[in-house]
């Protein structure tokens, strides 16, 4: 109902995956390096020195800026998911009293997207593709080949 893959808008922003983890370091280049090196990920994207898509197979792991040692869980890794209407998902999850951290928020890198908290303490994103925005226009650089 929400997931269907073929009917997600593509962005050139964000990976195709369906569910993106979000993984916190301290030196997010160093971190995506290390990974790369060591797992034979592939970078895909790079914002600044704050964020990096990695490639994985037909996957994706973001790294993002971030305290290796959080006081919580929530503040060290996240999860990302594409959904195909992310305010319909939204009123749908609300609905049935999750702890809404950020409501939808449309950013100019083409996506849509919302923010709860589980009872776990985990964060997880929506997100809806809704232009397919070139990384180069909002700061992204692609990696040279």
């Amino acid at each position: 109902m929400y997931f269907a893959s073929s009917k997600l808008v593509t962005n050139r922003s964000v990976p195709a995956s369906t569910v993106i983890p979000v993984l916190a370091y301290e030196d997010v280049v160093q971190a995506a390096e290390w990974l790369c090196k060591t797992f034979d990920f592939k970078e895909r994207l790079r914002i600044g020195r704050h964020r990096v898509q990695l490639a994985v197979g037909d996957a994706a792991v973001i790294v993002n800026e971030g305290k290796s040692e959080a006081p919580s869980r929530a503040e060290n890794h996240s999860v990302l998911v594409r959904v195909e209407d992310v305010d319909r998902h939204y009123e749908f999850t609300r609905g049935r009293g999750a702890h809404i951290l950020r409501p939808p928020t449309t950013y100019p890198y083409g996506e849509r997207q919302y923010t709860v908290e589980d009872p776990g303490g985990h964060c997880w994103t929506f997100s809806q593709s809704v232009a397919d925005a070139d990384p180069e226009e909002w700061g992204g650089t692609w990696p040279s080949a």
